[in-house]
């Protein structure tokens, strides 16, 4: 197998609601329309964004953050999966800017792409020209190559944008998305509704990529694509393998999962058996473990309440000292009970002796770092890890009697990480991309 060069850049926003997620779909889809084969990424912690990619595109995306996974295994996963690929988009987070080491623009930065600015100009005419020029002169080294304007509302709107930003900066004008589109994604309090819930038709995707062919460039954004070389070969070493049958919580409850996880648990020997909480009402049989991810178990609380046989097939896993990993939903399922928006009660599974209690404002976001203090499932005490935390709900003050695994060392202060048996649950998201050892650490605990 030889390198390859595959045409790569990235799709930033002036600012979260810019337009970037519309803008980045419709070129995806509008790119594989054209025959090619659209490998996407998204840029920071997001799980709703990489769903949407895959709806569009036919293929798994994946995150790229250099903060929560470490720069070695941001490009070893860029390399990885562009491999083959006919063109490779990544869609940014927030502002260009935000975020730090895990913004789009260092993103930019660090793996040498170029990138397209969404600017919505709902609001403005040639005002638009400074904000692009701002763009353009803070980081230099990752000035925008080209822009889309979102909201034109008529063609002298654009002529005035575009001429302002002609006569003052670099950047091309490559297009635009006019107001008058008829294109949502239906949201809720975590943000967009997730791939599982098809919140696009495919009639939605069509017209989205048809108005990017008609009104964007595509052959000009090809042309200042940067020919990133892919190298043959893979970058990650692969870790000797014990087979090891994970039982995997995945439906429209529990659909918060990093892809990358779940690779890395595959190379370091698991077989992964996908089961519902919400529909099944057993364990899949002969499993070594167990991986409850986060999603929206709040929205099906009843359901998951009323499938007392799920509930109790885990409760004698649990008790049977099973390994279990649970975060954020799946930690929640694993509590007394959910108590809803509206102050009802729905039973979970009890290996906690807490309630978990939905409120109307966000109860916590932000990158987090957890220093392990005693041996888990993720192996010694003093295990680093990294991730994220994002969710409306609390739970009561968990008993002293329960042991707290994480110290947290960045983003908040104090501990976390609840063990009870051998379950370890909390509200962490982690990327096991920071410390991709914790995955065969995870095996060869549940293989004890």
């Amino acid at each position: 197998m030889s390198n390859s060069t595959v045409p790569s850049f990235i799709v930033s926003g002036t600012s979260s609601g810019s337009g970037k997620t519309t803008v980045a779909l419709g070129l995806m889809a509008a790119l594989r329309a054209r025959g090619l084969r659209v490998q996407p990424f998204k840029c920071g912690p997001d799980f709703i964004d990489p769903g949407l990619h895959q709806l569009v595109t036919g293929t798994v995306s994946r995150n790229l953050d250099l903060w929560m996974c470490g720069e070695a295994f941001t490009r070893a996963t860029f390399q990885r999966h562009s491999r083959g690929a006919g063109v490779a988009v990544i869609e940014g987070v927030m502002g260009m800017f935000d975020g730090g080491l895990s913004s789009s623009g260092i993103l930019a930065k660090t793996l040498k792409l170029p990138g397209i600015l969404v600017l919505d100009v709902r609001s403005m005419a040639e005002s638009a020209a400074a904000i692009v020029k701002g763009f353009e002169t803070l980081l230099p080294e990752a000035a925008p190559k080209g822009v889309i304007l979102n909201r034109i509302a008529s063609d002298r709107h654009l002529q005035l944008v575009r001429e302002a930003i002609e006569e003052h900066c670099q950047a091309e004008v490559l297009g635009y998305l006019p107001r008058t589109l008829e294109f949502s994604i239906p949201s809720r309090h975590l943000g967009l509704l997730t791939s599982d819930e098809a919140p696009l038709s495919p009639e939605a995707i069509q017209l989205l990529a048809d108005t990017v062919a008609r009104h964007i460039d595509l052959d000009r954004i090809l042309s200042l694509c940067a020919q990133v070389e892919i190298r043959a070969g893979d970058d990650l070493p692969v870790p000797p393998a014990r087979p090891c049958r994970i039982a995997v919580a995945r439906d429209r409850a529990f659909c918060f999962y990093y892809e990358d996880n779940l690779d890395l648990l595959r190379r370091a020997g698991a077989e992964l058996i996908f089961f519902s909480p919400v529909i099944d009402e057993k364990l899949p049989e002969g499993i070594d473990g167990m991986y409850l991810g986060g999603g929206y178990p709040e929205l099906y609380a009843e359901q998951l309440s009323k499938n007392e046989a799920m509930r109790e097939s885990i409760r004698q896993w649990i008790e049977g000292d099973g390994p279990v990993y649970a975060e954020c939903g799946g930690f929640m399922y694993l509590t007394e009970g959910i108590v809803d928006g509206q102050g009802a009660f729905h039973p979970m599974v009890g290996a906690f002796p807490v309630r978990a209690r939905m409120q109307e404002k966000r109860a916590s976001l932000g990158y987090r770092e957890v220093r392990t203090t005693a041996p888990s499932c993720f192996g010694p005490a003093g295990t680093v890890m990294r991730g994220h935390e994002f969710h409306y709900s609390n739970i009561d003050p968990m008993p002293a009697d329960i042991a707290r695994i994480y110290e947290i060392t960045s983003g908040a202060v104090g501990k976390e990480g609840y063990a009870y048996r051998r379950v370890l649950g909390g509200y962490m998201h982690l990327h096991f991309g920071f410390a991709p050892q914790v995955a065969s650490e995870f095996i060869n605990y549940c293989l004890e």
